[in-house]
């Protein structure tokens, strides 16, 4: 195992980490908050920590899938366990592992929250916790893809472990523009919706945290009511960008390069754009009567059915006062979720697609035995390995999710408190259903609880294997191997 690029890795981690602890910084200065001091005290120490460790370079700078495991897993718990300091430091969340769950549900973009008043919190923590949704929405190592030093195909391993959704492409031959390209996509939609909101009438620190949290389609907001206070027009435009960013980038990459047919070939987007269709006229109908005007109706549905389905979880009423068939709805949602290759969480709906073209397959080897069939998405064949991942990924999903449940169980709290809690960090919510609506938090859990839903909110955003493998003994074996090399190679050498 290369362990130096795994320490280069982590290097600019903390590096890219610290520089970008220094936006709340300048939101304490324009605001004349004296919370932005511990914020510049851990941002100068993670930039000083960061180059000192990635200063030497990597003689060998190969990252193997192993190596890209690892590195996106140990990244990750990295940014967390960085990212709390300065929230306990200011004495806001005066509980480390508080602020852990807070970090942790930034930078997967769940969303969800311990605090029971986030209005009482300075502007720069609240900057601080929009930000690291940016920073987690499309992947801080896909932004370093465009800056490593890997030889040849190092890179896609790195992408093939933090990128969401069963398969991953390149959109031009080198996957270093493509990194590029999708970040300049990302930072182009956020940069339009903070413009269209702050023309709005809204103010500049609304529309850049709104915006923020909507292009990780995470869902922390700076009110207590979440976005139920906004007008209209703030609702639509909203939800207008969290059904942008819940679509597959490689979608907007055909547009932009006029190639209309290859983009609009993409089934996933057209099953995501039919489900969200469906299941809004189903909730409409089933809340109209909760209602004064079809277009109340129609705003709060569309609204929340985006908010689930694309993970980001923001709210704009209390859904857990909806009828139990809307309520269904919104359940079966927070499994679905948005499109691979998005900002989105969930099991993705390509998932869906090959499981669901999986089971027709089977149906016609029972009917025909003799007949060899593939299946086929957007004109191509799916690769037996792509089924195979995304079979285990279910199985996987599963047993974590029943586990976690079961932890939770002996909270003591109702079973549609404890499924929906779980189901909510896992999936990367944020709001569940009763004693965690989206009226509620997850405050009232004890230690041992959100740790498990710390681990799950990491799984669901890495997709359950980069986190499981630092699970698994062989990995140390080859750590302690390697280690070995790295001591006796060089006396050998002498």
């Amino acid at each position: 195992m290369n362990l130096s690029m795994i320490r280069y890795t982590l290097g600019k981690v903390t590096l890219i980490v610290g520089m970008l602890m220094l936006i709340p910084c300048i939101c304490s200065v324009w605001y004349q908050e004296t919370e932005g001091l511990s914020y510049i005290a851990v941002s100068g120490s993670l930039m000083l920590t960061g180059f000192l460790v990635s200063l030497v370079k990597p003689a060998d700078t190969t990252i193997y899938l192993k190596e890209g495991l690892v590195s996106t897993s140990l990244s990750w718990i990295l940014m967390s366990l960085l990212g709390a300091l300065p929230m306990t430091l200011t004495g806001e969340i005066p509980n480390y592992v508080d602020s852990l769950f807070e970090a942790v549900s930034g930078f997967t973009t769940t969303g969800a929250s311990i605090l029971s008043d986030v209005e009482a919190l300075s502007h720069t923590t609240l900057m601080w916790r929009s930000t690291t949704h940016l920073i987690g929405g499309m992947g801080v190592l896909v932004f370093l893809l465009a800056v490593l030093p890997t030889k040849g195909g190092s890179q896609v391993n790195l992408m093939k472990a933090e990128s969401p959704g069963p398969v991953v492409g390149k959109l031009v031959p080198r996957l270093r523009q493509t990194a590029k390209i999708l970040y300049l996509i990302y930072i182009g939609l956020t940069l339009l919706e903070a413009l269209l909101l702050i023309c709005g009438g809204y103010t500049v620190f609304e529309s850049v945290n709104t915006a923020f949290s909507t292009a990780g389609t995470g869902g922390f907001g700076i009110k207590n009511d979440s976005l139920g206070s906004f007008t209209l027009y703030g609702k639509w435009v909203v939800s207008i960008f969290m059904l942008l960013f819940g679509v597959n980038f490689n979608f907007y990459y055909f547009m932009i390069m006029r190639q209309f047919r290859k983009g609009f070939e993409m089934s996933e987007v057209r099953v995501y754009l039919l489900i969200i269709l469906a299941s809004t006229a189903v909730v409409s109908l089933n809340i109209y009567n909760m209602y004064q005007s079809v277009g109340d109706t129609v705003t709060d549905s569309f609204f929340q059915v985006l908010s689930v389905m694309t993970t980001t979880g923001f709210s704009t009423t209390d859904f857990n006062l909806w009828p139990t068939t809307s309520k269904f709805i919104m359940f079966a949602l927070m499994f679905c979720g948005a499109c691979a290759g998005s900002t989105g969480g969930g099991i993705k709906v390509s998932r869906f697609i090959i499981v669901l073209k999986s089971l027709k397959k089977q149906m016609a080897s029972l009917l025909t035995p003799k007949t060899i069939k593939k299946i086929q998405s957007d004109g191509k064949s799916v690769e037996h390995d792509t089924v195979r991942s995304v079979n285990v990924y279910f199985v996987a999903f599963t047993v974590i999710f029943v586990i976690s449940a079961f932890i939770i169980s002996f909270e003591g709290y109702d079973l549609t408190t404890t499924l929906s809690s779980v189901a909510a960090t896992f999936n990367n919510i944020g709001p569940g259903f009763n004693l965690v609506g989206p009226t509620c938090n997850f405050g009232g859990f004890t230690i041992l609880s959100k740790f498990v839903f710390i681990f799950d909110m990491l799984a669901g955003r890495l997709e359950i294997f980069p986190l499981l493998i630092l699970l698994h003994p062989m990995l140390y074996k080859s750590i302690a191997v390697s280690a070995k090399n790295d001591y006796i190679d060089p006396i050998i050498s002498k």
